[in-house]
């Protein structure tokens, strides 16, 4: 099966560092406005998901939502986060670590369409 998200292993040691100090997280992939297409991260309960919003999958054990509109745009595309040095713009749990989250892609080929890993059951965050 192909996945829908994944992430690089400098995010996934990022990401356990920040469960550490935050408890469990979630990703929500942003749609542009203030914070361009970044992927934020937030504490599990500081950010409600809608209706809109489709769960990609899981990286490092965090759900990762993208909103409707934007998965339309992206239903082709694998998601990958990973993490730069520099700051974001938004309110991602990375910021004060000097970091930042960021999404790269890779269009699926035709092979990769076919084996897809079905979309998960939506779950309220």
């Amino acid at each position: 099966m192909v996945e829908r998200v994944i992430a690089t292993e400098k995010a996934i040691e990022l990401i356990e560092k920040l469960k550490t100090a935050h408890g469990p997280l979630l990703f929500h992939q942003s749609g542009g406005c203030c914070d361009g297409s970044a992927p934020m991260c937030y504490p599990i309960n500081e950010f409600k998901t809608g209706l809109q919003d489709v769960l990609l999958g899981t990286i490092a054990g965090c759900p990762v939502y993208i909103g409707g509109a934007q998965f339309e745009r992206w239903a082709h595309t694998q998601l990958i986060i990973d993490v730069v040095p520099g700051r974001g713009s938004g309110f991602s749990v990375e910021s004060p670590e000097g970091v930042r989250f960021l999404t790269r892609s890779h269009v699926f080929t035709d092979e990769e369409l076919a084996r897809l890993t079905p979309l998960p059951e939506p779950h309220a965050a």
